[in-house]
């Protein structure tokens, strides 16, 4: 059975250092949900005291209605996949698997068709009476998850797993823990840094900062509309560009260039700070004329990366921000033309000149 989780005023302290200070959040039953942040936000000791290892200061934490926070940790059923896989090397994979159902003193003949099932779910079924060491990193990953969801437990929690792969097999791995998540259907909570790894694979994200949850959403909302100026940073790409705001004619100025805003709920002129992502400005060459629609800038540097080509360019007021373009076979632009760049407004955001607050709302 899943559950809805539901934490309500969470704090978390080591001696006077205060980890959590006042957390609540509610994650739905069967929900794909990711806590993500940098290393040492709290991302990690949340999730502990989700499972039990941490100890909870203050705070409710729920499985549906059922209170938790003196439960013990065998008592909470859940699953749990380590960064480091933690799965015992003297066992051999079947053994590793059937470890759980063994705890629990079921019937031999139902360990053995829980176990089959899980290691033909996983695809590492033919590897039953290999030894760990005998397997790659990914058969491993399989093994642990295996593991973690053969005791059909209520919520699964997984802390970094797949940090320790390379890029190529992290990508297969995180569509594995995608479509098994979906099949199962099991509330899970996902802790990582990677905001790429995120994006894919969650319902909703959680970004943390500090012990803080600064943006609760789909990975589409946070994206493109983040409630900050460090969820707009930490999730992809951005240039930030300061300007200024006149609440009369709705205009916002920033760099001797000036486009329409009408949809910010301002009444007042203000200084305010831009996020742009790279891929939302369109470069042109400049006209013969040498008039200009849009910002004046120069190229300062050009990258070819495949799919992609990323430009560099400074601005009138010296700044550097960066562009990226789809890559065509001959490019038009090099390393010291002065070009010409339009927005597409609709998706810029647009924050409080301290970037501690989106304008736009979503």
């Amino acid at each position: 059975m899943s559950v809805g989780i539901s934490i309500k005023n969470a704090l978390k302290k080591y001696g006077e250092n205060t980890i959590i200070p006042d957390l609540s959040i509610e994650i739905r039953d069967k929900e794909f949900f990711t806590l993500l942040g940098p290393s040492g936000c709290g991302k990690t000791t949340l999730l502990r005291m989700i499972a039990g290892f941490n100890t909870i200061e203050g705070g409710e934490f729920r499985f549906n209605e059922k209170l938790i926070n003196e439960m013990e940790v065998s008592k909470r059923n859940i699953g749990m996949v380590f960064q480091n896989y933690a799965i015992f090397p003297h066992y051999t994979v079947r053994q590793n698997v059937e470890f759980g159902l063994k705890n629990r003193k079921l019937p031999k003949d139902e360990i053995r068709m829980a176990t089959d099932e899980f290691l033909e779910l996983m695809q590492i079924l033919e590897y039953k009476d290999r030894m760990p060491e005998r397997l790659s990193g990914g058969q491993q990953q399989r093994v642990a998850l295996a593991r973690a969801l053969v005791i059909k437990p209520d919520v699964l929690l997984m802390d970094e797993p797949l940090s320790n792969l390379d890029a190529k097999l992290r990508m297969e791995m995180r569509q594995v823990i995608r479509d098994l998540q979906k099949d199962v259907g099991i509330t899970t909570i996902y802790v990582t840094h990677d905001q790429e790894e995120a994006m894919a694979i969650s319902d909703r994200i959680a970004v943390m900062k500090d012990g803080v949850i600064q943006h609760v959403g789909t990975p589409r909302e946070i994206y493109h509309r983040p409630s900050n100026v460090f969820v707009a940073t930490f999730i992809g790409r951005t240039n930030l560009i300061e300007a200024d705001y006149s609440a009369a004619d709705k205009l916002v100025s920033m760099d001797r260039f000036t486009f329409p805003m009408e949809r910010l709920p301002v009444d007042s002129d203000m200084p305010v700070t831009l996020s742009i992502r790279p891929e939302d400005f369109q470069m042109s060459a400049m006209s013969a004329s040498g008039k200009s629609g849009g910002l004046i800038c120069r190229i300062t540097d050009v990258v070819f990366l495949g799919l992609n080509t990323h430009y560099q360019v400074e601005l009138s007021s010296g700044q550097l921000i960066e562009i990226i373009h789809e890559s065509v076979m001959d490019s038009p632009f090099k390393i010291g033309d002065e070009v010409q760049l339009t927005l597409k407004s609709e998706k810029i955001n647009i924050f409080t000149r301290d970037g501690s607050r989106n304008l736009i709302h979503a």
